[in-house]
């Protein structure tokens, strides 16, 4: 009895010792894997997600920034064109009279 309870005792660290071998193992062709995508994506000249992403928010950033610029600047043009008119009546001489 003593034979077969050391037998069952063998057998379940010789088990044990294969998975913890097979874990070893995924956890290598993981590696392998990883890597081997990752050559793939530099040769193809992919970009990652995140790195997609962040571009997109770059150019949402600088749209929404050139959308300002050009509202500041037709806020300027028009104060421009304003002062214009005012300075050309101030060198005609037809000013309005003060107040």
């Amino acid at each position: 009895m003593a034979d077969r309870s050391r037998f069952f005792d063998d057998l379940a660290g010789i088990a044990g010792g294969a998975l913890s071998a097979l874990a070893g193992l995924r956890e290598e062709v993981e590696g392998m894997v990883r890597s081997g995508v990752d050559e793939a994506l530099a040769r193809f000249d992919l970009v990652r997600r995140a790195d997609l992403d962040a571009v997109e928010e770059l150019a949402r950033a600088a749209r929404e920034g050139e959308a300002a610029a050009t509202a500041r600047l037709a806020s300027i043009e028009v104060r421009l064109a304003a002062l214009e008119i005012r300075l050309s009546r101030d060198e005609a001489g037809t000013a309005d009279p003060p107040g």
